[in-house]
């Protein structure tokens, strides 16, 4: 590892959600990891609404060291939500963040601080190997491509969370008003000089996953909707299409009328009403595509006209619980 060029203070974002289980294999490995980087450094750990003792479990981390901070929110809000969070109430010169359940491993963030340090100004992962079921694998694989020709900037591919941020990123980023966030796009929106950094992702240490495919479908959408329109432009050339093929089925049915016996000599015949219902079952079925993509973009717009809160504070330990200005 290379040494830290000039005193620099580094903040790790950590959120959690239902972790007692990985908690005090975290606590050892990111301790042990932070504490290589010859640099003064502190630890929040945001805790997304959990039921079990992981409450219980950041307290008396806190106590211990004062370094590890933690916040706790009124309720589940979200893992991109929790990651937020974080990020807002950091104070480092660079912020790391990282999941809990140490499927990324704190022993490779000091590739990640070198190169910070060589002056990148986001240094993301890059996942090798993934340890998830072939399903899961197939779905972040075709994700990630699609969306990256769905938008207008470069968006990493194979690319999570995990990754380390300069402070003018984090300050823009905070700056962001957006309620549905989508934290690895926002940052790869952002620009600057990026690089990535590819690594072997772990399977998960202890617990359970929390992110089920109906999390996963809700943060892929969120990523595609927040930065593309594609979807509305890809509804308006099926429309065209649509146009189309009704008017070439008004030419088949006139077709039909004309030169009856022809049609019927290939069992191709008219048939009452048979046009009219498929027609009709067609058109009604795009239609209802159409209204869904459409209410898919106003129920975000909804969200972000309310002005609520991003996140609700209930406890915390070792910074003063405020919440984002500009939400």
């Amino acid at each position: 590892m290379t040494d830290i060029i000039k005193p620099h203070k580094i903040s790790v974002v950590i959120p959690c959600y239902n972790e007692q289980d990985v908690l005090p294999e975290l606590f050892r490995r990111m301790h042990d990891a932070a504490e290589r980087w010859v640099v003064e450094w502190e630890i929040i750990c945001v805790d997304d609404g959990s039921y079990d003792n992981t409450w219980n479990l950041l307290c008396e981390q806190n106590a211990k060291d004062p370094r590890w901070i933690a916040i706790s929110f009124s309720r589940n809000f979200g893992h991109q939500t929790a990651v937020s969070a974080g990020i807002y109430h950091t104070t480092g010169d660079a912020v790391i963040v990282i999941d809990a359940d140490l499927q990324d491993p704190p022993e490779e963030l000091y590739r990640f601080i070198d190169k910070w340090q060589e002056g990148y100004d986001i240094v993301y992962a890059v996942r090798q190997h993934r340890k998830e079921a072939i399903v899961k694998k197939i779905s972040y694989w075709a994700f990630y491509r699609l969306m990256s020709k769905m938008i207008d900037f470069k968006l990493p591919l194979d690319s999570g969370d995990f990754c380390i941020m300069d402070r003018k990123i984090v300050d823009i980023l905070n700056s962001m008003p957006e309620k549905n966030r989508f934290v690895r796009g926002l940052r790869a929106w952002t620009g600057f000089k990026q690089t990535g950094l590819v690594y072997e992702r772990q399977s998960r240490a202890a617990g359970e996953t929390k992110y089920d495919f109906k999390k996963l479908r809700r943060l892929a959408l969120d990523g595609i909707l927040s930065f593309s329109t594609v979807p509305l432009a890809i509804a308006s050339y099926l429309g065209l299409w649509v146009s189309l093929l009704s008017f070439l089925s008004i030419i088949l049915f006139f077709l039909q009328r004309v030169f009856k016996s022809f049609f019927e000599s290939i069992g191709f015949g008219p048939k009452p009403g048979f046009a009219i219902i498929i027609a009709i079952l067609f058109l009604g079925g795009v239609q209802l595509i159409f209204l869904g993509i459409l209410g898919q973009y106003l129920g975000r717009i909804y969200d972000e006209v309310k002005q609520r809160p991003h996140w609700i504070i209930k406890n915390s330990k070792g910074v003063a619980p405020k919440n984002p200005s500009n939400s």
